[in-house]
């Protein structure tokens, strides 16, 4: 079982950085591939961002590729997301998510934090 604790969000202008950060609890965090998800106002959530166990593999969807960064620390059973150059289209819930392997869905989920960026 992992406990995931999303934070860092809040209003920022457009052009501006925020970092997102996910604390899990549980022994195991280290053995997990985790996840940044989005969801906008009317939209479907959105997988942005996920990164392997280890650290090794990222993947990013094309639109936060080269603005957003997945990073994880396993000592801190914690994985952030850093977000540059933010546009008003990142607006949403963004939420962090863990599964204990690649080929399931993400099993569990942090309670979401709302980025809000401003024109």
């Amino acid at each position: 079982q992992v406990q995931l604790v999303a934070s860092g969000g809040g209003l920022v202008q457009a052009g501006g950085s925020l970092r997102l950060s996910c604390a899990a609890s549980g022994r195991t965090f280290s053995t997990y591939d985790m996840g940044w998800f989005r969801q906008a106002p009317g939209k479907e959530r959105e997988l942005i961002a996920r990164i392997s166990w280890g650290g090794s593999y990222t993947y990013y969807a094309d639109s936060v590729k080269g603005r957003f960064t997945i990073s994880r620390d396993n000592a801190k059973n914690t994985v952030y997301l850093q977000m540059n150059s933010l546009k008003p289209e990142d607006t949403a819930v963004y939420y962090c998510a863990a599964r204990s392997s690649i080929v399931t869905t993400y099993e569990y989920w942090g309670q979401g934090t709302q980025v809000t960026v401003s024109s």
